[in-house]
């Protein structure tokens, strides 16, 4: 079994109208209580908005503390599934799942190891 990060990729702006993400809502809590069923899940969860970040940069032995994103861009990391799944293709189809539920790209990269 390989673990896969299932990220979320989502747009800058408002969030969608309460019907809109009511129904988003729905579709995301079936496909994660599927994944639990299945056996495959090992942890997900949202992330706050971008400006909620704080980025560590090293630099001749000190560390600079700056507040917000590291990279400012149209889109951002808005929540992630992990799973444990045997290849490519099952990690594959539960990100095609996760797009379906959120509306939104899914990037499905394996951990190292």
């Amino acid at each position: 079994m390989t673990q896969y990060l299932l990220s979320v990729i989502e747009p800058d702006g408002p969030m969608p109208a309460p019907d809109v993400m009511a129904r988003i809502d729905r579709d995301v809590t079936a496909v994660d209580s599927d994944m639990r069923t299945s056996g495959v899940w090992v942890f997900s969860n949202g992330l706050l908005p971008p400006s909620s970040a704080t980025v560590l940069r090293p630099g001749d032995g000190e560390v600079l503390v700056t507040d917000g994103p590291f990279a400012e861009g149209k889109e951002h990391l808005g929540g992630f599934s992990i799973v444990d799944v045997p290849d490519l293709d099952a990690a594959l189809e539960w990100g095609r799942r996760l797009a379906l539920a959120t509306t939104l790209p899914i990037e499905v990269r394996p951990f190292r190891g």
